[in-house]
């Protein structure tokens, strides 16, 4: 109920005076009382309010700390993925570097191999071009003495 002081038998006298009747008086002055206790704060209504205020203060502050904790950690997940990602880079520099000294030494390796085969080949194509102009020399010689 509202703490606000309210003559009810004032207001009824008024209204009887402005020309109501006793019923209208009594049912208008009823009316405004019941819209009057339904529509004014008490004070214990502004404490509840207060309190809930407060709570709800406390749930933000609970929150904003909560969620600094979390933007902390987030922070050194991401100092750590950083870290991460900076050894497997140099790790990934370093394997290019191996690969590129192995692919070196591969290059190297059959260029030996080339020249060594293009030695071979000219040894047996000196050695298959000798033999011919051994044969045909043999030849020629031969047909030199039937002639």
């Amino acid at each position: 109920m509202s703490a606000l002081a309210f003559d009810t038998y004032a207001a009824v006298k008024k209204l009887k005076e402005a020309g109501f009747t006793e019923q209208q008086a009594e049912a208008q002055t009823t009316l405004l009382t019941d819209v009057i206790a339904g529509e004014l704060a008490t004070k214990h209504d502004i404490e509840a309010v207060k309190h809930d205020i407060e709570t709800v203060k406390l749930d933000i502050e609970n929150v904003r700390a909560e969620l600094k904790r979390d933007i902390e950690t987030l922070k050194l997940n991401l100092e750590n993925v950083r870290a991460e990602l900076k050894r497997d880079i140099e790790t990934l520099k370093l394997n290019l570097e191996n690969v590129r000294a192995e692919l070196k030494r591969d290059i190297e390796t059959l260029r030996a191999d080339m020249k060594h085969d293009m030695k071979e080949l000219e040894l047996r194509l000196t050695i298959k071009l000798g033999a011919m102009l051994a044969l045909a020399v043999g030849a020629v010689a031969t047909l030199v003495k039937l002639l």
